[in-house]
């Protein structure tokens, strides 16, 4: 039978299929696929309708299709059993896991110059994170700096945020670990949130003049805000450690939006990039046969 129409016919056989099976037809069909150049990196639950809604059969699942690397923005929130399983069928696979949050409590710290409860409270978090990174052997590590304070100027708000990150930098530099500040849309998802473009978080990375400090670029974000993709990303590229990826509107798979990526991620691929690419995104089409066509978008846009 030909691939297309056995693929078709297992689609629609997969809707019948009783709900909570590990795999279906249709995504077995893709068993084997060549690795992407790229180092796209899924979430779980983002296929979790094709791979199974445990997290290692996600992530073989995964593997199957191509992908070898793999996230987990909430993983600080999994058992330390469930990190360690996670991290032993990654490590298994010869895939890579890349980056995790470590910390959401940059509320109030930013501009909170004089309340050391808050600050320790960061900084003992982030300590902690040293050990989950470890546990994941991973480098990269997403610390979330917080709201903005309208009170407060916003030149004090950023030495603030300067002095806070170079204590980071001091936990992490003797492990080899980088976090990374995303930069977060004001207009759709993140109004009043400190750190909402490009060029504020590359004056904090050349303030803080540390190699545990970068960027993460996160295209979504960045074209809402600022839009000018190619510039703003070559402009920072010295200090950006980390990509994630989202089409507008909507936050959906790439080629569902306005966003190029078969141009951007070539221009990517052109500068050398060869680290992550988070997928940080939503599926436009519910069920398998849109995780299937979110797997054709990605083959589409893999550099050649």
């Amino acid at each position: 039978m030909k691939r297309d129409i056995f693929l078709k016919n297992s689609l629609l056989a997969g809707a019948a299929m009783v709900s909570g099976c590990v795999k279906t037809a249709a995504a077995d069909t893709l068993k084997g696929e060549k690795p992407f150049k790229m180092k796209f990196s899924p979430e779980f639950n983002i296929f979790a309708d094709a791979g199974g809604k445990d997290p290692v059969d996600q992530i073989k699942w995964g593997y199957d299709q191509g992908f070898r690397a793999w996230e987990s923005t909430g993983l600080k929130s999994r058992s330390v059993e469930e990190q360690e399983k996670i991290s032993k069928t990654v490590q298994q696979l010869g895939m890579e896991f890349g980056q995790f949050v470590g910390t959401m409590t940059f509320k109030d710290v930013t501009f909170a110059g004089l309340d050391k409860d808050l600050r320790e409270k960061v900084l003992s978090e982030v300590k902690a994170s040293v050990e989950i990174a470890k546990r994941m052997n991973t480098k990269f590590i997403h610390n979330v700096l917080g709201l903005e304070d309208p009170k407060l100027p916003k030149d004090f708000q950023m030495v603030n945020a300067v002095e806070l990150l170079k204590r980071i930098a001091d936990i992490y530099e003797p492990h080899g670990m980088i976090m990374v500040m995303e930069t977060m849309n004001h207009k759709i998802d993140h109004p009043g949130m400190f750190l909402h473009e490009i060029p504020q978080a590359y004056a904090l990375a050349k303030a803080v003049g540390s190699p545990s400090v970068k960027i993460l670029f996160d295209f979504y974000h960045v074209q809402i805000e600022e839009g000018n993709i190619l510039p703003t990303l070559d402009y920072a590229w010295d200090e950006i450690a980390y990509l994630q990826i989202g089409d507008t509107p909507g936050r959906m798979e790439p080629t569902t939006g306005e966003i190029n990526f078969v141009n951007v991620l070539q221009h990517v691929s052109d500068k050398g990039y060869t680290g992550f690419i988070g997928m940080e995104h939503r599926i436009k089409k519910a069920g398998v046969e849109g995780e299937l066509a979110a797997l054709k978008a990605y083959r589409s846009i893999d550099p050649k």
